[in-house]
């Protein structure tokens, strides 16, 4: 039988319903089209303009079957460092200071570009561009940590391209700096064609982001980030003085509720009290893979400088509360007693205060002045 490529008129109706989507952004049906390639293509239509007209103010509300639809056409998330980051997350990395924060970032970041895997992790994604903003560390300094004595450098693959702020600029307005900061970051997305990005650290964005009103916004605007150019965005963050004495947890980064509620994933770099050669990485928020390393299961490394590269070794798994300090009952005694004397000297601090002078926690304060008071009879 002849095709018949002329519009019948419910098809010539729904062309009618629908001619004006171009004003709205949608995209149009190319012409000299069978009848049934011109009905696929008012079907996507149909998709879009119904997509569209799901939006009401800041929520897009459809049925559970259609995001399942829409999500089916993206792609599944691969591996970037193993179960810790993943592609189109914004993940968070965070330590105390000199843990090794700078050295994680820049090896996961030459891994991707190289399209090679860290030995002892897994890497699913091709290699590709990545993007270092690096705010720690001068010219100098970098090339001492890659390279033997400012010579025979580490060859990084040209897919690896670094950032650092121009000495030249006065940056005096934090306000203007941070508006330039973002449309130069954007400018370099654009021109390198970058999806993945290293932001080394988080406190050069934006200063002060352990509050809230700070981390928020700040945050917002790497989602958008993210969200327009399909980007995965490593952040690196400090934590304030935190209890050796208690494992890790989101409360540890600065600006810890807000973060946590902005981040797809968090992981950090721990210390080991047990052997000070030793670091140890635990997953702390987990979206796309199932909380492998948690306490009971953290991944144990040693910093190392093979040839003309410093950074991590993979060597085995442990459980967190080995690598953590252990209070000797004379150690606790004598904390139990400074946690009284300063509360007896300044009456106005409050136990978070004094936790954090004395490096403990407040629950342990609160508990230690409880029981004081019990004692006492007062």
């Amino acid at each position: 039988m002849e095709q018949n490529n002329t519009i019948n008129p419910p098809l010539n109706s729904f062309f009618e319903q629908y001619k004006d989507t171009k004003n709205q952004g949608i995209k149009q049906p190319e012409s000299n089209l069978s009848f049934d390639d011109l009905e696929n293509e008012f079907s996507n239509i149909e998709e879009q303009f119904n997509s569209k007209n799901n939006v009401t103010g800041v929520l897009k509300v459809q049925s559970a079957n259609q995001w399942i639809k829409e999500a089916k056409e993206r792609p599944i998330p691969m591996m970037l460092f193993d179960v810790f980051w993943y592609q189109g997350e914004i993940c968070i990395l965070f330590a105390d200071s000199n843990i090794g924060k700078s050295l994680l970032a820049v090896q996961i970041g030459n891994s991707i570009s190289k399209g090679e895997a860290i030995k002892g992790f897994k890497l699913e994604a091709e290699a590709q561009p990545v993007i270092y903003l690096d705010f720690e560390l001068s010219d100098k300094q970098f090339e001492n940590r890659y390279s033997i004595n400012y010579k025979d450098h580490y060859i990084f693959s040209e897919q690896f391209q670094r950032a650092e702020i121009d000495s030249d600029l006065d940056l005096t307005d934090d306000a203007a700096f941070e508006e330039c900061l973002f449309e130069s970051l954007t400018q370099i997305i654009e021109k390198e064609k970058a999806k993945v990005i290293i932001i080394d650290n988080l406190t050069y964005l934006k200063n002060e982001t352990e509050k809230a009103k700070n981390a928020s916004p700040l945050m917002k605007r790497l989602k958008a980030l993210k969200t327009k150019y399909n980007l995965s965005i490593l952040v690196l963050a400090h934590t304030p003085k935190r209890d050796r004495y208690k494992p890790i947890s989101n409360n540890d980064v600065q600006g810890s509720k807000m973060l946590m509620n902005f981040c797809d994933s968090c992981f950090a770099i721990g210390a080991s009290a047990k052997d000070t050669s030793l670091r140890y990485f635990k997953q702390i928020k987990v979206r796309n893979s199932e909380h492998l390393y948690n306490t009971d299961n953290v991944v144990i490394t040693q910093i190392e400088k093979i040839s003309n590269f410093l950074g991590f070794k993979f060597l085995s798994y442990g459980c967190e509360m080995e690598h953590l300090k252990q209070l000797t009952q004379t150690e606790k005694g004598k904390l139990d007693q400074d946690i009284i004397d300063l509360k007896n000297n300044m009456p106005s601090l409050s136990n978070r205060k004094i936790a954090t002078q004395l490096g403990t926690n407040h629950t342990r304060v609160k508990r230690v002045l409880e029981r004081n008071q019990k004692d006492n009879g007062t």
